[in-house]
């Protein structure tokens, strides 16, 4: 290139107006500080209506909480009524369905994410299990209905609904142990591979129990949906009226959802005030048994850190 042309370079490069970069502060932060602002009215919005919610409940029930209700039986008189039929049968409910989930969900999980092919047949199956978290509850009743009560044999017992809740949950416990399989660094597996280990050795002593305190936070979240669900249990069965604490897996049986849907739907004043009651002891049962979930993982995310 001439010095001419090198000159012509410059000079048009100095007449070519400069624009200028505004940083617009003030318009920013007030968007900044409008947007944070809507996400806090959202939040104390959120809690305001869980309060009200709350307090929905506690207002009519407080008076009705007593020991009377936790041992009792129901009864047609709302003044002898109680629920100690349904705490075991929702007890019993709860934890047939957490280890039939567990286990077959922990299995496929583990399969899926260790051993399984990545291929086109591997991908359908995984799309199937994540819509099978979508499908309504009265579904896995019906499925529970026809496969569990009629095909096997079981009856209307407390095995078919523990079964029934089990399928129901499956999704969300696969879903949850992939999850956590995969946060597994894969440093880990390869340093397990190279010292010798076979994969199952590799998954039994490695990703595992590094993956557990995930795992069984997806059992949290699953039991809390079991323990809340009402409309797969009528259709397999659950009476809502039972006078005996179930004694077999093949026990007639209810639980606190289906006796709580029972008291609210009585005409007399007295039963709304006994279900608004029994729905604050299905929260603490609740709320108990999420704490010793929680507690639970916390001692195995501590043991297993590093």
């Amino acid at each position: 290139m001439s010095a001419y042309s090198e000159v012509e370079v410059a000079r048009r490069a100095l007449d070519t107006p400069v624009v200028r970069w505004s940083p617009r502060i003030r318009a920013r932060k007030a968007i900044g500080a409008a947007w944070k602002y809507l996400f806090l009215a959202a939040t104390v919005l959120g809690v305001v209506l869980l309060g009200m919610l709350l307090w929905s409940v506690i207002e009519p029930g407080w008076s009705w909480l007593s020991w009377h209700l936790i041992t009792e039986m129901p009864s047609r008189r709302a003044e002898d009524a109680g629920m100690n039929s349904g705490i075991w049968g929702s007890f019993w409910i709860v934890v047939g369905a957490s280890l039939f989930s567990f286990f077959v969900g922990v299995g496929t999980a583990v399969y899926l994410e260790e051993y399984a092919p990545r291929n086109r047949y591997t991908r359908f199956l995984q799309t199937n299990i994540s819509n099978l978290a979508g499908v309504p509850s009265v579904v896995y009743g019906l499925l529970g209905l026809v496969f569990f009560a009629e095909w096997l044999n079981l009856g209307r017992s407390l095995s078919a609904g523990a079964l029934t809740m089990g399928l129901l949950i499956l999704p969300v416990v696969v879903i949850s142990a992939q999850e956590a399989i995969r946060a597994v660094p894969l440093g880990l597996r390869q340093a397990s591979y190279g010292l010798g280990a076979t994969r199952w050795q590799t998954v039994r002593h490695h990703v595992l129990p590094t993956a557990m305190p995930g795992i069984l936070t997806g059992m949290i979240l699953s039991m809390s949906r079991a323990i809340g669900e009402t409309a797969p249990l009528i259709v397999v069965g659950a009476s809502s009226l039972v006078l005996t604490r179930p004694d077999s897996p093949f026990s007639s049986f209810t639980a606190m959802p289906v006796q709580i849907f029972n008291w609210s739907t009585r005409p007399q004043a007295e039963f709304e005030h006994l279900a608004a009651a029994a729905i604050l002891v299905l929260l603490a049962v609740l709320l108990s048994m999420n704490a010793i979930a929680i507690i639970l993982r916390q001692r195995l995310s501590d043991k297993n850190r590093w």
